[in-house]
């Protein structure tokens, strides 16, 4: 990549266009039907560009997660040339071409920024005036969130075209916000906690206007819905980078508005860098792991204030711990349950065995996660490996004996005895035949 060409992206109305021979992406490395969408809507006299994070990824030589598609061609426009096409959004119509049951292309018109004559009088109706304005790719990529995220690959020569100095970027592995960051993160808060995760998942640096924008507008973030934000920290954890970006969030005062007053400290960071690890492994993010190994920290510092105490004021005091998050975050009962049942399983881990209800405990569904993290824990907080290894060694003997009880036949259950009445039977009356 020319380091030289560039830069000058970003100082030029017109866009460096990188030519087949002077960037490494083949179309072997993007998928089939995407492939096959953009050749269709080349082949109908539409621009048919990949765009976002796919481009970035494949420039940087990692396997993108998924492709997405920019064209000019209307939401109509696309729906025609596709039987397989539903049009899906209610503030702004994307395309989604569906291949099979599991796999989707989505793709969306180009969009622009309207200017403050076009907006309407109504300042609620901003939001989705502002999403439905169609433009040019270069006005589609100045509305983006950062310039290694407004990267075209145009299918018709397939040249990389660069509006915004996003190839500058990459080669200096720079994260930069697209206009100012003071506006942008105004615009959509969250766009703070991404800038932490692109930095953290592609190892690049935040410019310093980017990084004072994030100290200047933490406290917007609090205002985002939270459900969104919700998805956000589980995409971290699925990522891998949970533990990395939620210390940095900490150290930028986004934590704080990001989670309902949270404050993690280094042994909770260090946990989750253990849950990080093992969502690697598992592919899965379980979010009642991650709640609790957010408090586990906080629940052991109580404990070991008040020394021994009863399960049922360990388990009030979980709840009472996890609350703020799960009221902030609206976290169904069921998973604030199993959040709370870890947190109190790890401290009956740590009293060791032979403790009154033990049996009962050892064959408790959530006892086998519950020293899952007893386990990532225990290193952390300092105690005996051999403990945990007893508990795993007492929780497989109790499987293994549940699994060769013997089982009672579910379609013949054993018969209740017929209850005998005290009272004497009267004496049948013989029946006298009458004479034909």
């Amino acid at each position: 990549m020319n380091t030289d060409l560039a830069s000058q992206a970003a100082s030029s109305d017109q866009p460096l266009v990188l030519p087949r021979a002077e960037h490494h992406i083949s179309r072997t490395r993007i998928d089939d039907n995407t492939l096959k969408v953009l050749y269709r809507l080349s082949r109908n006299g539409y621009r048919a560009y990949l765009v976002g994070g796919g481009v970035r990824d494949l420039l940087l030589g990692q396997r993108p997660k998924d492709f997405d598609v920019g064209t000019d061609a209307t939401p109509q426009q696309i729906k025609k040339l596709f039987r397989n096409c539903f049009l899906v959004g209610r503030r702004f119509r994307l395309a989604h071409i569906r291949f099979g049951a599991d796999h989707v292309v989505e793709v969306a018109t180009f969009r622009r920024h309207p200017g403050p004559e076009e907006l309407p009088e109504d300042p609620s109706e901003h939001a989705f005036f502002v999403q439905n304005q169609f433009g040019t790719p270069r006005q589609d990529a100045f509305r983006r969130d950062f310039t290694i995220n407004a990267l075209f690959y145009d299918i018709a020569s397939f040249s990389i075209i660069d509006y915004v100095g996003g190839l500058a970027d990459l080669t200096a592995r720079r994260l930069r916000v697209i206009g100012n960051p003071l506006i942008r993160f105004t615009e959509d808060p969250v766009r703070m906690l991404r800038a932490l995760e692109f930095a953290a998942r592609l190892g690049f640096a935040i410019d310093e206007p980017a990084r004072e924008g994030i100290y200047a507008r933490a406290p917007l973030i609090a205002e985002a819905a939270p459900a969104r934000l919700r998805e956000e920290v589980l995409g971290l954890f699925r990522n891998g980078v949970g533990s990395q970006v939620l210390r940095r969030a900490q150290a930028m005062g986004l934590l704080a508005p990001l989670m309902a007053g949270y404050e993690g400290d280094d042994q909770t960071f260090t946990l989750l860098e253990q849950v990080d690890r093992l969502t690697k492994e598992t592919g899965e993010a379980d979010e009642a792991l991650i709640i609790a190994a957010l408090f586990v920290s906080r629940l052991w510092r109580r404990l070991d204030a008040a020394g021994q105490i009863p399960i049922s004021e360990v388990l009030e005091l979980s709840g009472l711990l996890i609350g703020p998050y799960c009221n902030h975050f609206r976290i169904a009962h069921g998973l604030r349950h199993q959040a709370r049942e870890l947190l109190v399983g790890s401290y009956r881990l740590s009293r060791g065995t032979g403790r009154k209800g033990e049996r009962r405990f050892l064959h408790h569904p959530s006892t086998p996660k519950a020293l899952q993290l007893f386990k990532l824990w225990l290193p952390i907080h300092g105690g005996d490996q051999q403990l945990a290894q007893q508990w795993q060694q007492a929780i497989e003997l109790a499987q293994d004996n549940r699994q060769s009880a013997p089982k009672q036949e579910v379609n013949s259950p054993a018969r209740r005895p017929r209850r005998r009445s005290s009272r004497p039977s009267r004496p049948r009356r013989a029946t006298q035949r009458q004479p034909s």
